[in-house]
């Protein structure tokens, strides 16, 4: 049985061994970390999935701010066990954050990722040269999604840490 549960303090050590297991020692060395480092993400986006009472999914969102003043969030990491990729795990996990994301007020989420799978969960490609990101990132692989609302077109600028 699968389900989906806001993280607690008790599942973090799971969901790191997920992390590795996922996505192995490198992983602190991608640009998406600089935007997390010495930064915490948002209690109320961070989810986890349980298959059979077990920790197979997680995901986390960040704040982080655009430009001078605007605010976002930056979804990551997405981590499912690799025994269960492709069962939908992923999804659920994004839509979940997702849904909860739209409630709380928050507006643009970008994330650093494969468009077709990500495209499901209506992300797309930022337009060349709107953003810019710390660190080396293919600009095919930034992504982002609109939740409530318009995006002003002076929404732009360097992505940075919020806080």
């Amino acid at each position: 049985m699968i389900s989906i549960e806001k993280e607690r303090s008790k599942d973090r050590p799971a969901i790191e061994a997920l992390l590795d297991l996922a996505f192995g020692p490198g992983r602190f060395a991608k640009s998406s970390y600089r935007l997390r480092e010495g930064t915490t993400a948002i209690d109320a986006l961070c989810f986890v999935g349980f298959v059979d009472g077990v920790v197979k999914g997680s995901i986390r969102f960040w704040p982080v701010r655009v430009g001078d003043s605007d605010t976002a969030l930056l979804l990551g990491p997405l981590a499912v066990d690799p025994a269960l990729r492709g069962q939908g795990l992923g999804i659920a996990l994004i839509e979940r954050g997702l849904d909860a994301a739209k409630k709380l007020g928050h507006n643009i989420v970008f994330l650093v990722g494969d468009e077709p799978y990500y495209a499901r969960c209506g992300f797309s490609q930022t337009e060349p040269g709107r953003f810019g990101f710390p660190g080396p990132v293919d600009p095919a692989r930034l992504l982002w999604t609109h939740l409530n609302g318009p995006v002003a077109d002076t929404f732009r600028g360097a992505i940075q840490k919020d806080g």
